[in-house]
């Protein structure tokens, strides 16, 4: 066991760094209607210590851009300028994100217009331009929200390991199918009612809170089986899954609130990033049981993926908690007064 142990530890540490290593982290383009034919643009890009990525916002040759501010905050480079782009505006025209081809990463670019609707895109290394649209159709809303739910979750590394921990926790297909469930039903209500601004908890005790939960639901795996203390988790893990998924849907709100809401289409926005948010959970959970199924294949475990699951529980749960605990401690450190 020690030995185990040891080797979940330089796991989790590796693991720990690398993730910290190649964190995926768009740029954002936010450009919002003061009046007329000016507009204030925000213009965020990541860093890392002075060096940025080598990108930058072309708006179209009628616009004549201002001077501007630069600054960089929590590992982000940021500029903001005003633009003047006269009678013609921005609608119709076509902005552009150069260098962005020669990239990895992606831009998240929100337009507000001065009647308050809203365009919300995404631009790629395959895609670098977008058209300003007088009001984006619901099709084009939903495809981005539904991209946007997909990436947060699948590279939401701590919301993996949570649904991860909570996969080897349940020990069989039925109660697996609730755990999920109760985790989709809580973090649905807590990211609507947080998207809405029905509830706003700061963020960095929210992230915070769920490496904690992280933390709480491998030490739970580790629990033996005869344990005299009463076992909730190893009972009804679906009720675990419901507490925490309420405090991890405030932490899918808090990536929603950094794109923001289209205001004439907040229904299918939040719709279809939720739907997006499920399917890359869902997608998780099949390629961990497919795995789990064909090391089954290969080793004298037996044919079940849960057989192959019992084996490895153990050092997975001390992996799992071991960089939850360095986020925790990572994170908490964050947002205490120095």
């Amino acid at each position: 066991m020690k030995r185990i142990a040891r080797i979940a530890l330089l796991a989790a540490l590796c693991g720990a760094s690398t993730a910290a290593a190649h964190e995926v982290r768009p740029a954002y383009l936010e450009i919002n209607q003061a009046g007329g034919g000016v507009y204030d643009v925000l213009w965020k890009i990541p860093a890392k210590g002075d060096l940025r990525l080598g990108l930058d916002v072309e708006l179209p040759d009628h616009c004549s851009s201002g001077p501007r501010s630069a600054r960089l905050v929590n590992a982000a480079y940021i500029e903001r300028w005003l633009a003047r782009c006269g009678s013609a505006g921005l609608i119709g025209h076509e902005i552009a994100i150069s260098g962005l081809e020669s990239t990895r990463t992606d831009v998240l670019a929100r337009i507000r217009h001065a009647d308050g609707s809203t365009q919300t895109s995404r631009l790629t290394p395959s895609e670098t331009t977008l058209e300003v649209q007088a009001e984006p159709g619901t099709l084009e809303v939903a495809r981005t929200y539904l991209v946007l739910g997909v990436e947060h979750i699948l590279f939401g590394i701590d919301h993996l390991l949570f649904v991860l921990a909570l996969l080897l926790l349940a020990g069989s297909v039925r109660r697996l199918v609730g755990t999920v469930t109760a985790f989709t039903v809580a973090h649905s209500l807590t990211l609507a009612a947080s998207a809405l601004g029905w509830i706003r908890v700061p963020s960095a005790p929210v992230e915070a809170t769920i490496a904690l939960s992280i933390v709480f639901v491998a030490r739970e795996i580790l629990r033996p089986a005869d344990s005299a203390i009463p076992d909730l988790a190893q009972r009804s893990p679906w009720l675990v899954a419901f507490s925490f998924g309420l405090l991890h849907g405030l932490g899918f709100a808090g990536a929603l609130s950094e794109v923001g809401l289209p205001q004439r289409a907040i229904p299918v926005a939040l719709a279809f990033f939720n739907i997006g948010v499920e399917l890359g959970q869902l997608a998780f959970v099949a390629l961990v049981l497919a795995v789990l199924r064909s090391a089954a294949g290969l080793t004298s475990c037996g044919p079940s993926p849960w057989s192959v699951a019992k084996r490895i529980a153990v050092p997975t749960a001390y992996a799992i908690g071991i960089t939850a605990s360095f986020w925790l401690i990572e994170r908490t450190a964050a947002f205490l007064p120095g």
